[in-house]
């Protein structure tokens, strides 16, 4: 039996994955940007494919994106894992030679695979407003334009990484931030107060704040909201979970059950028009009777509820 054109488009129509007919995600409400922070989904496969299908699912149209699944897909040189302490010489070894490998990878890496990458999510109608993968000072020149270089390519406006002890390497960032034109976002855990990043601030203008409002609250054991207020010209992206004050004994909580004023944070958003993206961290321990993408629905709900009510 033959098959006419017109039949084969049938047939490819029919193969085309469910996910790319449904309506693109949205999680823009109010002017407020709800996002996540692909580390969320640490616990599932977590390809770049995986999180794309995640985002759609969720209705997510906005993403910080953690560097493994961006350089997997463009082919970098695979890293072991290493067992913390329990980790043989011979474990550590391989790990510092495939950290080696990966770092002459990136100097000579073609765009063409994040290029392809950005336009898979884009044309899911994700954006990748957020880059994860920080300067490291052992880093050269050439591999920290590789960062730099990723994350435009990817169309992010910002990097992500931690805040550093040493001033010298938010210093070298912010040079790289300048020549780029690329933020960096510097986040925090609980080790920080409310001066922690007037070191990194005072050296150059790409260098901002990438703000845990959760690992926040925890640490000065009381609201954010003053803070976001007095530096709203210096955030560039939020982290969003549910922890008690340190002197409640800190600690994540399932959103609603912890200290932190989320709903006070997002109607905050509202209120004043702050435009940078505010990404969902599930963090808090999974019930037994849900899952990854069940809590990761509430808190979307959680975000949509609060700003509603603003």
């Amino acid at each position: 039996m033959s098959i006419s054109r017109r039949d084969l488009g049938k047939f490819a129509l029919a193969a085309t994955p469910a996910a790319s007919l449904l309506a693109k995600p949205d999680s823009k409400f109010r002017g407020v940007q709800i996002g996540a922070i692909t580390y969320s989904f640490r616990t599932l496969p977590s390809s770049a494919a995986d999180i794309v299908q995640y985002c759609t699912e969720l209705g997510i149209s906005s993403v910080e994106l953690m560097s493994d699944a961006a350089e997997s897909y463009a082919g970098a040189p695979a890293i072991p894992r290493v067992p913390g302490r329990n980790a043989t010489p011979e474990q550590r070894e391989a790990a510092k030679r495939a950290t080696a490998e990966r770092a002459k990878w990136r100097t000579s890496a073609s765009m063409d695979k994040y290029k392809s990458l950005r336009a898979m999510f884009n044309q899911a109608g994700i954006k990748i407003d957020i880059f994860k993968l920080p300067v490291d000072p052992r880093m050269s020149d050439a591999e920290c334009d590789y960062v730099f270089e990723t994350a435009k390519t990817l169309g992010a406006r910002c990097i992500t990484m931690e805040l550093p002890k040493d001033p010298m390497v938010s210093k070298k960032a912010g040079e790289f931030g300048e020549r780029h034109k690329v933020f960096i976002g510097y986040h925090n855990h609980t080790q920080v107060n409310e001066q922690s990043w007037e070191a990194a601030l005072a050296q150059s203008k790409f260098n901002s704040i990438n703000l845990d409002v959760g690992h926040f609250t925890e640490a000065i054991s009381k609201s954010p909201v003053p803070f976001i207020e007095r530096n709203a010209a210096r955030i560039t992206s939020f982290h969003l979970k549910d922890k008690r004050f340190g002197t409640n004994g800190g600690g994540n909580r399932p959103w609603g059950q912890g200290d932190t004023p989320l709903k006070d944070v997002l109607r905050l958003m509202a209120k004043n028009k702050y435009r940078w993206p505010a990404n969902i961290e599930l963090e808090y321990d999974v019930p037994k009777d849900s899952s990854v993408m069940a809590e990761m629905k509430k808190c979307i709900a959680f975000c949509k509820d609060a700003i509603a009510g603003s």
